[in-house]
């Protein structure tokens, strides 16, 4: 099935427009090729979908949702940030835990996958943090 990225939906109008990954150009995406549950799209989410060909053109069916959109919970506000000198000795420690990696690959070894694991965790958490 193609994949894609919203360009814009308008959940009000009941349509929105996805920009094929594949070269198909701008595909039409109706509210009701949504999954159930799903109210709209947000701009920049990618979906999968299948396409048909109707009276005006390439029109999206069966939409699947690759990555969701962003939930309002997990959005903080600037407040809700770590104060910068806590975040300096997590920064700091990352780097540490950066270097190990660092001098593992040197030696033509990556981490198991359970460390690997970890230190991805540790990378997103303070990405989270340093993106408010």
């Amino acid at each position: 099935m193609p994949t894609g990225k919203v360009k814009f939906f308008d959940a009000e109008k009941g349509f929105g427009f996805v920009s094929g990954d594949a070269g198909e150009g701008d595909v039409f995406v109706p509210a009701s090729a949504l999954p159930q549950g799903v109210p709209g799209l947000k701009g920049g989410q990618r979906i999968e979908f299948s396409i048909v060909e109707g009276r005006r053109g390439a029109q999206a069916m069966t939409v699947q949702l690759l990555d969701p959109a962003p939930s309002v919970s997990a959005n903080r506000k600037i407040r809700d940030r770590k104060p910068a000198d806590e975040m300096v000795v997590i920064v700091e420690d990352v780097i540490k835990l950066l270097d190990s990696v660092s001098e593992s690959l040197r030696r033509g070894h990556y981490p198991d996958k359970a460390h690997g694991n970890k230190v991805a965790q540790v990378l997103h958490a303070v990405a989270d943090d340093l993106e408010l």
